[in-house]
């Protein structure tokens, strides 16, 4: 069974490359994009266990995404969060942690994020 993917993420090109990547890796499929922070709450708001990962940006075209990582944690059946935000500094993982956060990721530095979710989708999801 794929993982069901919920991404925030404001740039097009992202989500070309995000989606190339998880289709590349396998047993990840984007279920919805957000664009805006109020987009994500609404989604998730919808959706409660629609979604096995959530990958969020923290910059978004309106609002942040430190307001949906606290808000898909609380989520019932909430899958993993993780964040993937050109801003990981130490501080930043450290909030994103305490918010909920499985992991934090830098865009910068892709590899980790590869090998996490290379390494997690070998599992069923979380709410299957």
């Amino acid at each position: 069974m794929a993982w069901r993917v919920f991404l925030v993420e404001d740039l097009r090109n992202m989500h070309t490359l995000l989606a190339d990547l998880f289709a590349s890796i396998g047993g990840l499929d984007i279920v919805a994009i957000s664009r805006t922070e109020a987009e994500a709450r609404l989604w998730l708001d919808e959706h409660p266990g629609g979604w096995d990962l959530a990958v969020i940006d923290l910059v978004l075209d309106q609002g942040s995404g430190m307001g949906v990582v606290s808000q898909a944690r609380r989520q019932p059946c909430s899958g993993k969060v993780l964040v993937f935000s050109s801003y990981a500094s130490p501080g930043i993982r450290a909030h994103c942690l305490s918010l909920g956060a499985d992991a934090v990721f830098d865009k910068g530095e892709p590899g980790e994020f590869i090998e996490w979710l290379s390494r997690e989708v070998r599992g069923p999801p979380v709410c299957a």
